[in-house]
């Protein structure tokens, strides 16, 4: 008769004998690749997106391939001070999706408002909880009608790359976090 702890440690090895014959996950399935998120931004975009292949191959030489993304739209308005709120759908290349909002103050020499098209490629993303925090930054823009760029945001663990084509006036500098949220709420602080 073979004791439990026999027949427990039987059983663990087995498990861990049949995980290890599964074949493994290919870590490309964990992250996007630079043709799945240019596709992703035409189809957001539209016509918008004349620049988008050379904004997204410009963040991956200098991020690499990210974990997530989030599309949605945003606004924004600065007279020295400025706010910005938007909404949008955080999607993880391991799957499902989460509804995610943004808010956040900014202060520099920076006047004008505008309204964008938001993608925001995102590194280091473990889980959607992740991302509902500060990432600070500072951000440059000069646009008159519309523009798109590419302005890089942290919080040294999770980073951003926000992508954006926008109409609107805008010129300046600013330095500013954007706050991540599950709910839409006024309060940008």
């Amino acid at each position: 008769m073979k004791s439990p702890f026999y027949r427990i440690a039987t059983l663990i090895a087995f498990m861990f004998a049949v995980s290890a014959a599964a074949s493994p996950l290919d870590a490309k399935e964990y992250f996007y690749s630079q043709s799945e998120i240019v596709k992703t931004g035409h189809s957001f975009f539209g016509k918008a997106s004349a620049d988008l292949a050379s904004v997204v191959e410009y963040v991956f030489k200098k991020k690499g391939k990210p974990t997530a993304y989030i599309v949605g739209q945003q606004g924004s308005a600065a007279v020295l001070a400025g706010l910005r709120y938007g909404e949008g759908w955080l999607r993880l290349k391991s799957g499902g999706q989460t509804k995610v909002y943004w808010q956040g103050p900014s202060f520099g020499i920076d006047v004008g408002g505008d309204g964008a098209r938001v993608m925001v490629l995102v590194y280091n993303l473990q889980s959607p909880d992740e991302i509902f925090t500060r990432f600070g930054g500072v951000q440059g823009a000069g646009f008159i009608v519309g523009g798109a760029g590419v302005t890089f945001r942290s919080n040294n663990k999770v980073h951003l790359a926000i992508i954006r084509t926008g109409l609107g006036l805008r010129l300046g500098v600013n330095v500013g976090y954007l706050k991540y949220t599950r709910k839409s709420t006024w309060n940008p602080f």
